[in-house]
């Protein structure tokens, strides 16, 4: 197998949807594409829902897997209004553990 990059199949875009969704889309890469790490990315009032999805997959579901890496930042957008206005992002790396 080759090097894994980060990909977007890695990525999980996490929106208004409920924690769930991203936890079975997390789920799917780790145990039926067989993904050594995925990155899930939220910016703003997704964010919370980021952590809890992390969450939620290392503690239910993909027990062998840890936080990685955490990347926190701002981002300038453009508003409807021709404003630009600063968003929070975080990237939350989630990897499976190596052997010991």
């Amino acid at each position: 197998m080759t090097e894994e990059r980060r990909t977007d199949e890695n990525v999980i875009y996490v929106g208004k949807k409920p924690p769930m969704i991203y936890v079975l889309a997390a789920v799917t890469r780790f145990n039926i594409n067989g993904s050594d790490e995925v990155v899930i990315k939220a910016r703003g009032r997704a964010i919370s829902t980021a952590v809890d999805t992390a969450e939620i997959v290392r503690n239910r579901f993909v027990t062998d897997i840890e936080v990685k890496e955490i990347k926190m930042g701002t981002e300038s957008l453009t508003n409807e209004e021709g404003r630009t206005v600063n968003v929070s992002i975080i990237e939350i790396c989630l990897a499976k553990k190596k052997g010991e």
